[in-house]
């Protein structure tokens, strides 16, 4: 069995670390020529042999992603910040993707305003929600600190993993889960 690296400096996962964002950095760049040339290149109209495949396929991904967040919610996981911000993601796409193709048919009334009432609403909820309860997380870890004030804008703190007492954190959180069992 491998030994998973827990210690967030070591050459490990400093290495991990910079070869992850290497590898992100290198798609970035990539993906700017790609999106020129699609642009360039692609066909202003296309017949999509399995479209029907297609959309049943982005739909039953938005609903299992809608559920899992319904569900972790309902629990009470920290997992849901995630799969709030993974839906959101997908009503986005969504939205986008049915108003694009509908242009210039009238089929646009019905996407526009599912996107305006239903879809970007609902993935602006998602993403206040995930937001919210990330600033509420991060104040009850620096409240089990002792840390001085709140942690400040969530976009400037660090990674938990990067905060030197991660070990209290973890601690606490170990205990707050016997606490829970108890």
């Amino acid at each position: 069995m491998r030994v998973i690296e827990t210690d967030p400096n070591s050459d490990w996962a400093r290495r991990r670390r910079r070869h992850t964002l290497s590898l992100l950095a290198f798609c970035t760049i990539g993906l700017v020529p790609w999106t020129i040339i699609l642009a360039v290149t692609l066909p202003r109209q296309y017949d999509a042999h399995h479209w029907r495949l297609a959309w049943v396929g982005f739909d039953m991904l938005l609903l299992l992603s809608l559920a899992a967040t319904a569900y972790l919610g309902w629990r009470g996981r920290q997992m849901v910040i995630g799969t709030s911000i993974a839906t959101a993601v997908l009503l986005i796409c969504d939205a986008w993707f049915d108003i694009s193709l509908d242009l210039g048919t009238p089929a646009i009334w019905t996407s526009l305003a599912s996107a305006v009432f239903i879809e970007l609403p609902l993935a602006a909820l998602l993403i206040h929600r995930a937001h919210l309860l990330v600033n509420l997380t991060m104040r009850r870890i620096y409240e089990e600190l002792g840390r001085p004030g709140p942690p400040g804008a969530v976009h400037k703190v660090p990674l938990l993993a990067f905060i030197a007492e991660a070990e209290i954190i973890r601690d606490t959180m170990i205990g707050h889960e016997r606490d829970q069992r108890d």
